[in-house]
């Protein structure tokens, strides 16, 4: 197979799934994600795209249905889909970010690629500059669109698995943080998202999907 023919097969592989994945607001209970499909999942997450690479996140898997239960209370608008799905992935920003932070990750980027620490204090220093520029409200800010973006990631993988999500912001973000003990990390809850099998009497899995047409929101110039 040439890489024509192979790139055809992913694009309609990929589009498949996009045009398949929906919202989906009940989950069927009975049905778990298998560990291997769980650890590319969190591998999705680990891997995502961050501006310079800087991970402004952490996330938390809540699998346990004690845990799912007093997260649940926590998001009465979203109550039917933490009783059901198999797992819920919390996601949440850094709050803060010191140059601990960044030497830390300097630290990790010179042992991975065997670069001298000294070859990088350039690059430690733009980012430094760039963290410690920021208010408290714009680094929030800035941190939350990086996590999004490892949320859309997330979403995209767990389609192309046949695994079922969908993201929630209807969640009381402080009683979250108490619950999972986040405060104390420096992070704070973004959103969720669920993650599962469609139940068969969630009748929006036989919904078309809404889209508007290409030529109305995509242009090439």
């Amino acid at each position: 197979m040439n890489q024509h023919d192979s790139n055809e097969s992913i694009r309609h592989q990929i589009e498949s799934q996009l045009n398949w994945r929906y919202a989906t607001k009940l989950f069927d209970k009975s049905k778990k994600i298998l560990e291997a499909d769980l650890h590319t999942l969190t591998e999705s997450l680990r891997l995502s795209a961050s501006s310079f690479g800087l991970q402004p996140w952490c996330f938390v898997v809540a699998q346990s249905e004690d845990m799912k239960a007093k997260l649940s209370a926590a998001a009465p608008m979203n109550k039917a889909k933490f009783e059901t799905a198999s797992h819920i992935v919390i996601m949440a920003n850094k709050k803060t970010m010191t140059p601990e932070y960044v030497d830390s990750y300097i630290q990790v980027m010179s042992e991975t690629r065997g670069v001298p620490l000294s070859a990088l204090q350039d690059f430690r220093n733009i980012m430094v500059h760039k963290v410690q520029g920021m208010t408290a409200e714009a680094l929030a800010q800035w941190t939350a669109r990086q996590t999004y973006i490892a949320m859309g990631g997330l979403i995209t993988a767990a389609a192309m698995l046949g695994i079922d999500t969908c993201a929630m912001e209807g969640i009381d973000a402080a009683q979250f943080d108490q619950i999972l003990g986040l405060t104390a990390t420096g992070h704070g809850t973004l959103a969720a998202v669920a993650l599962g099998y469609r139940s068969a009497e969630d009748t929006l899995q036989s919904a078309k999907k809404v889209r508007f047409a290409a030529d109305q929101i995509i242009r090439i110039v």
